[in-house]
């Protein structure tokens, strides 16, 4: 009984931080016209990317989630933000311009994610021909410690995902509340009132993130006490 109710536990733990954050980005992506006369989420992005000299990092519009490329030096966002005069547009865009801050004055934590993720792409790629291949090996070799450490190469791929997600977190929060937020009060790019309401998009935002890295956590887990049977 103990194990279910921690089972539901963490399953809400991850699934109700997304839901969360769609409600809340929805809900600030109206009213559409609300920064009509101070331009869409792009036109900030690229005043903002101007103000801090960052002239080579380009503003496109992405169907795959609002991103900083760091390889093209490109902030990516979805039509409703790229072309959105909502709160939830000019709050976004300010995020990924943060990102394209830490970038530029080469952060630390910043670096670290970015060497951490192209590893773990690799390594993932590994441990997934590695997961298949190890019941492969068991069959041909019948070595069963041979098998074993396919699996255990596998797990360990998984291990490095993690710890992108982990590392993801405090890169994600800087971007947000080192820089984003503040760069939107002392700009006085926000109308009156509405510093607590971006606030709590960018605490929507990270939530995700804390979800991700608990079914980073919970996979490996999983796999973990599989090896120990």
């Amino acid at each position: 009984m103990l194990f279910v109710v921690m089972a539901i536990v963490l399953i809400c733990a991850i699934a109700l931080p997304g839901l969360w954050v769609k409600r809340v980005l929805k809900k600030y992506q109206e009213p559409a016209d609300r920064y009509g006369a101070q331009g869409s989420g792009a036109e900030l992005a690229r005043h903002l990317l101007d103000r801090f000299d960052l002239q080579e990092v380009v503003v496109e519009e992405t169907t795959v989630g609002d991103h900083y490329d760091a390889d093209a030096k490109a902030v990516r966002l979805m039509e409703e933000r790229f072309n959105g005069h909502s709160l939830t547009a000019i709050t976004v865009a300010a995020h990924e311009v943060g990102h394209a801050i830490q970038d530029a004055r080469d952060e630390r934590l910043f670096r670290s994610r970015q060497t951490l993720a192209k590893f773990a792409i690799r390594s993932q790629r590994i441990g997934s021909i590695a997961m298949i291949a190890a019941p492969v090996v068991i069959m041909l070799t019948r070595a069963p410690a041979l098998g074993l450490a396919f699996f255990v190469a596998a797990i360990g791929s998984m291990f490095v995902g993690t710890l992108v997600h982990l590392a993801t977190l405090p890169v994600e929060l800087d971007a947000s509340f080192g820089k984003a937020l503040p760069i939107l009060e002392e700009g006085q790019y926000l109308h009156e009132g509405d510093l607590p309401h971006a606030n709590r998009i960018l605490k929507a935002a990270a939530l995700t993130y804390v979800a991700a890295s608990l079914g980073s956590l919970l996979n490996l887990g999983r796999w973990l006490a599989v090896l120990r049977r």
